[in-house]
C-alpha cells in the first residue's frame, strides 16, 4: 500500500513497502530552504515516526540539489521580532534535526548535489547519509556573518571529531565527498544514478532483517546514554531491558529464525510496543 501525504506545498511525503520517502521539492531553488518547508519537514517525520507500518525513513530532495541552505530571496530565517531568552521559539533547521534525533526509525539521507548549510545540519541526526560522488558539502555560516544551526555544534564534532568540525565551521570551506566520506560525515558514496537505489536497497535490508522495537530501542540508548559519566545507569538499563526479553516475542522469533536457518518474521511494532521504562526528553512528543 502507498500513503500519499497530506496537502504540503515544499515537500512529498509516500509510503510504500514500509519505507516513507520525505522529500524536499523546491527543484526550481535547489531546494533553497524555508520556514515552510522546515515546518512541512517537521511534521512528515512526526507522521513517519507515529505510523507503525514505517520502518524506515528516507530523506531525499527532488532535483539536481539536496539542499544549497536558507533560501536567502525569501529573507533567509529572519524574525520580524525579538526573541526573549525564555522563549519557545525554535530556529528552522533545529525544528527537523531534533525530530530527527528523537525519531525511533532509522533516517537515511540521500545527498545528492550541493548540501549547504541548513541542507547538511539537518541531517547530521540521521542513521545514514549516502552521497552522490559528485556532492559538495558545507557548513558556511562564518562566511555569509551567521551562526551554526540545527544543533549542529552539538552533532557534527560527535560524528566527525572536535578538529575537523572546527576546521570546517571555522573556515566555512565547501568541501567534496571524499573528502565527507573519509572523515566520517557520510557513510557510502555513489554514482549519481545508483544513489536512490543505494539507499532502498539499504532501507529494505533494514525492514527484512531487523526488528523494530530492537532498532528504537538501540537508537535510544545510543542517544541518549552515550554521554553519561559512567557505564552504571546505561548497565542498570541494559539489565532491566534483558529481563524483559523473557517476554518478547521478537526475541523468540530471532532465536528461532536462527535456528532454522530462515528470515525473521518480527511482528513488534514501534511506538506501541516499546518498554515503558526507555529513557525519554521532551523531544520524543511528536
Amino acid at each position: 500500500m502507498t500513503d500519499v501525504g497530506r496537502d504540503y506545498t515544499q515537500i512529498t511525503y509516500s509510503v510504500a513497502e514500509r519505507v516513507a520517502t520525505v522529500s524536499l521539492d523546491r527543484p526550481h531553488a535547489r531546494n533553497g530552504y524555508t520556514i515552510t518547508m522546515s515546518d512541512e519537514l517537521a511534521d512528515a517525520l512526526g507522521r513517519a515516526n507515529r505510523d507503525p507500518d514505517v520502518r524506515v525513513v528516507v530523506l531525499t530532495g527532488n532535483g539536481r540539489d539536496f539542499c544549497v541552505g536558507a533560501d536567502l530571496s525569501q529573507g533567509g530565517f529572519a524574525v520580524d521580532h525579538e526573541i526573549e531568552p525564555d522563549t519557545a521559539w525554535q530556529e528552522p533547521a533545529g525544528r527537523v534535526s531534533r525530530r530527527i534525533f528523537a525519531s525511533d526509525k532509522p533516517v537515511i539521507a540521500v545527498l545528492n548535489g550541493a548540501a549547504i548549510g541548513a541542507g547538511i545540519t539537518i541531517t547530521l541526526a540521521a542513521d545514514y547519509r549516502l552521497a552522490a560522488t559528485d556532492s559538495r558539502f558545507g557548513f558556511v555560516f562564518t562566511r555569509r556573518g551567521i551562526y551554526p544551526e540545527g544543533a549542529s555544534a552539538w552533532f557534527l564534532p560527535r560524528l566527525v571529531g572536535m578538529g575537523r568540525a572546527l576546521d570546517w565551521m571555522i573556515s566555512g570551506r565547501v568541501f567534496d565527498a571524499e573528502e565527507a566520506l573519509r572523515c566520517g560525515l557520510v557513510h557510502s558514496v555513489h554514482a549519481p544514478e545508483r544513489l536512490l537505489p543505494a539507499a532502498y536497497e539499504l532501507a529494505s535490508e533494514l525492514v527484512t532483517t531487523t526488528a523494530a522495537v530492537s532498532v528504537a530501542v538501540t537508537r535510544r540508548l545510543l542517544y541518549r546514554m552515550s554521554g553519561v559519566d559512567s557505564p552504571d545507569p546505561v548497565h542498570e538499563l541494559d539489565s532491566r531491558l534483558i529481563a524483559s526479553i523473557r517476554h518478547s516475542p521478537d526475541a523468540v522469533e530471532g532465536v528461532l529464525s536462527f535456528l532454522q536457518k530462515r528470515p525473521p518474521e518480527f511482528r513488534g511494532r514501534v511506538p506501541e510496543d516499546l518498554p515503558a521504562f526507555l529513557p525519554r526528553t521532551p523531544e520524543d512528543t511528536p
